[in-house]
């Protein structure tokens, strides 16, 4: 019966344990081990010396077989159509396979039209993630999206299988409802919108809440259809590339599939500052999904460092250079500036059908300087600001006004959207205004094209173009900027480029970067731009098209999944020194088989409620402080401390009162501040501290304790007989980090400088002891009492220890293996992982159980 009760206590622990921590060997079947560098970047090198020697290691050749398309991104923001000719899956010239790539996102990079029953069209989409990837050429690829049409029937679904599949292309099939609601709904209706700073939409009915809610779960399920196509044309060793918000679900569905997939994660779009994104109902449910992911990328420093800020702000975890670190797993996280094909855009101006759209051009537009703008017509891009600064430019410069035109492609885009309705009709009104103002019978200075162009002009365009002026509000890379820099090398043109676009921080150097918001300003930029010297235009063009033609959109995907493979290797590395696992049974049969069994148990995150969980963090500070016992296992505690066979020891860094508190009822002993105190609940407190414990540093730390919680908004600090600890887990933790470094340099340098003291830096705290005051050190003073108090007659010979604590006092290993039997086994439980000794004193075989080992036990 006390097994059972043994059990069912273990059961409840998972309640308050946190997760359980898994490790596996994840196998790489594409790295030489024995010739992979140590360090990250060591490997990142050699790996680069084999692709320009052409020997690549982790990558091969090959998006064979695909035209190339759009996928909704605001990474780029080209409209162009591009014509690719397929290379032939057979050819004979292509080399051998040896990694395959799955790129997945929201739309697969061909539009399908129905033609019959049976039969399909296929036509070339546009711009976007696609265009960038146009010059991959390195891994053997497939495409995995939504074709962008409703395919209710089994025959219709088959023969676009199959019409897909001879461009490499897999299709996922959505449903028009789902299609609506994810899609339609919580993308672009909700995270596009949160993403690029517009905010969510204001909700003015309760059915506006519902709708969100339901939008979310088709969100959910839209990205676990995507990930069972994937799954079903999965195989080891393929690498799988997750692309965009669409999508931020998708790692958490394969990883709960196949822990061991290397799954890649990009965002095309800015990443919000934690204030803008904690303001997302399912904020902590779609960063915890990404992490999921073993590289999380950004086009920008600056979008990855949100991210990782939100990650500890929002779910409280930790932050490091590398990325985000939970509970043991380190998520990458990292910047990889897109490119573009610039080699493509380059021959391009060389066809003979773009050279005669550049004379036709140049002949239009003879003895005016011209300046571009190429845009989809979209709240982010900035296009009624870009023509109000021109208007201006050209109200404070008149001598400029029959000398200089403004070309401007605007490719409409959801047009449905009453917003974007709206902000057409501004756009052309503006244009209206600027051109009955400042125009004449034979010209005028705007000229505005709502539509796209196909790539032969566009290249033309770029070539005649003197000025390009791009001004987004909010862009995660805009990929014109580089068309035009690419088009250039002839005309030695200027880029008047925003702050606010992720290619700023690429080619800010060589481009006027201006505030879009500042009408002003963005009007001096057009001014310095055509007044500027030859030799300045030729330098910043210089500047710029060596990083375009050298930072090319191969470079970025090689780059990432090089990085990916790296990031796998890494945690290889780590799970190498991790134990192994353990059976469940033969822990089992080992607690049947004891007599004398002894559980060390902490309290704080063991055994309380679990209110501290971190994405709540603070929510409710006053009740996380109370530490109480959970109700849960208030029964089966009482039942094991009832077991004869059985003692129970509470191991606690808490004072004696809350111990006292939350165990007055129950027959087992309480260790209070980390050992110092003990007592039996029969009996009272007794101190197991070292003799002649110096205590004379107390007060001049109190003092500086108070100080900074004054300072550090809700800080606390709790005050025990053998330490002072300061806590800021509630505080900003950005903030509370600061502190916490100003006043280990203040105590360093005054109140402790000559003390006798340990400082021990937590996570969210900072406590100052006295030398000796630790749970290993007291533990053998403790497990003598407690023999002696229960005057046993047979050994110890099976220990158990569950707490938080353990990471971090190993001694408490050692000192019970050399104070118990030779005989004694020994179970030591984090709240994450468990480790066994099974053999004599000589640590020998450490293994390693998942926690939820223990909490699976049937009832015996």
């Amino acid at each position: 019966m006390q097994v059972n009760w043994f059990v069912a206590y273990l059961n409840c622990i998972e309640l308050v344990g946190g997760k359980p921590a898994f490790a596996y060997m994840a196998r790489n079947n594409h790295n030489d081990k024995s010739q992979v560098p140590n360090t990250r970047v060591g490997r990142l090198l050699r790996e680069r010396e084999l692709r320009r020697s052409g020997r690549t290691s982790d990558v091969t050749d090959g998006i064979r077989g695909l035209e190339i398309s759009d996928i909704d991104s605001s990474s780029g923001s080209s409209s162009t159509e591009h014509n690719v000719e397929s290379e032939e899956s057979g050819s004979p010239e292509r080399r051998p396979i040896k990694q395959r790539l799955l790129v997945v996102a929201n739309r697969l990079p061909v539009s399908a039209v129905r033609k019959g029953e049976d039969s399909w069209s296929l036509d070339i989409s546009a711009g976007g993630l696609v265009s960038a990837l146009l010059g991959v050429t390195d891994f053997e690829a497939r495409w995995i999206g939504w074709a962008g049409v409703n395919v209710p029937d089994e025959i219709g679904q088959k023969a676009l299988t199959k019409a897909l599949a001879e461009k490499r292309c897999i299709p996922v099939f959505l449903d028009e409802e789902t299609v609506h609601q994810y899609y339609n709904g919580y993308c672009n209706n909700i995270l596009w919108p949160l993403f690029h700073y517009l905010g969510l939409p204001q909700e003015d009915r309760l059915a506006t809440t519902r709708s969100f809610q339901s939008q979310f779960a088709a969100y959910k399920k839209a990205n676990q259809m995507f990930a069972d196509v994937v799954i079903e044309h999965y195989e080891e060793g393929d690498i799988i590339w997750c692309h965009d918000y669409h999508l931020m679900f998708l790692p958490k569905c394969l990883k709960d599939y196949n822990s061991q997939m290397k799954v890649g994660w990009f965002l095309h779009t800015p990443f919000p500052s934690s204030e803008i994104h904690r303001t997302l109902p399912s904020r902590s449910e779609l960063l915890r999904a990404v992490l999921c992911a073993d590289l999380v990328g950004f086009h920008t420093y600056d979008y990855a460092r949100h991210f990782v800020s939100a990650c500890a702000r929002i779910l409280g975890l930790e932050g490091t250079p590398e990325g985000v670190e939970d509970q043991g797993r380190l998520t990458r996280v990292a910047a990889f500036p897109i490119g573009i094909d610039s080699e493509r855009f380059t021959r391009a101006l060389e066809v003979p059908n773009v050279q005669e759209h550049i004379r036709e051009l140049k002949e239009r537009f003879a003895g005016r300087v011209v300046m571009l703008g190429v845009d989809r017509l979209d709240m982010i891009k900035g296009i009624p600001q870009k023509i109000l600064a021109f208007e201006k430019f050209l109200e404070d410069s008149p001598e400029w006004r029959d000398k200089v035109v403004l070309l401007q492609i605007a490719v409409p885009t959801r047009t449905e959207v009453a917003e974007y309705q709206k902000l057409t009709s501004q756009v052309h009104e503006i244009v209206g205004r600027v051109n009955g103002r400042f125009g004449t019978l034979t010209a005028v200075p705007i000229h505005h094209l709502d539509r796209s162009l196909d790539f032969a002009s566009l290249c033309a365009l770029y070539a005649i173009t003197d000025v390009a002026l791009v001004t987004s509000l909010r862009d995660g890379m805009n990929l014109v900027s580089y068309e035009f820099v690419a088009c250039q090398d002839s005309k030695k043109g200027v880029l008047i480029l925003s702050e606010f676009a992720g290619a700023a921080q690429s080619l800010g150097a060589g481009a006027i970067l201006i505030n879009p918001w500042n009408i002003t300003e963005v009007a001096a930029a057009i001014g310095q731009a055509l007044d500027m010297p030859a030799e300045e235009r030729e330098k910043r063009h210089h500047h710029n098209f060596v990083h375009v033609t050298t930072h090319t959109a191969q470079k970025w995907a090689e780059v990432f999944v090089s990085e990916l493979n790296d990031t796998v290797i890494e945690a290889q590395q780590r799970i190498r020194i991790v134990p192994p696992q353990l059976l469940a049974g033969d822990a089992i049969r080992r607690y049947l088989e004891s007599d004398n069994r002894l559980l060390i148990l902490g309290f704080n995150a063991a055994l309380t409620e679990p209110y501290d969980i971190p994405e709540r963090r603070g929510r409710d500070q006053i009740k996380e402080m109370e530490l109480k016992l959970h109700p849960e296992l208030k029964q089966p505690l009482t039942m094991l401390c009832s077991d004869p066979k059985t003692t129970v020891l509470i191991l606690s860094g808490s004072d004696r009162n809350v111990l006292d508190d939350n165990f007055w009822e129950h027959d087992l002993w309480l260790a209070a501040e980390h050992g110092m105190f003990l007592r039996s609940t029969k009996g009272d407190w007794m101190t197991t501290m070292p003799e002649n414990l110096n205590m004379d540093w107390v007060d001049s730390v109190k003092q500086v304790f108070e100080y900074f919680t004054e300072r550090t908004p809700r800080s606390h600090f709790e005050e025990r007989h053998t330490s002072l600890v300061w806590n800021y887990k509630y505080s900003d933790v950005e903030f509370g980090k600061l502190q916490a470094r100003d006043m280990l340099q203040h105590l360093w340098t005054g109140p402790i400088s000559n003390s006798s003291v340990d400082i021990v830096q937590g996570s969210r705290s900072v406590e100052v002891r006295a030398v000796g005051v630790t749970k290993g050190a007291a533990i053998d003073r403790i497990i003598g009492e407690i023999v002696h108090s229960k005057d046993m007659s047979s050994p110890i010979d099976y220990v158990l220890c569950i707490g938080h604590f353990l990471e971090r006092v190993y001694s408490i290993f050692f000192l019970l293996i050399k104070k118990l039997s030779n005989s004694c086994i020994f179970y030591f439980c984090f709240t994450v992982v468990v480790l066994l000794k099974v053999t004599s004193c000589s640590v020998r075989n450490w293994m390693k159980i998942p926690s939820d080992y223990f909490f699976s036990i049937s009832t015996m």
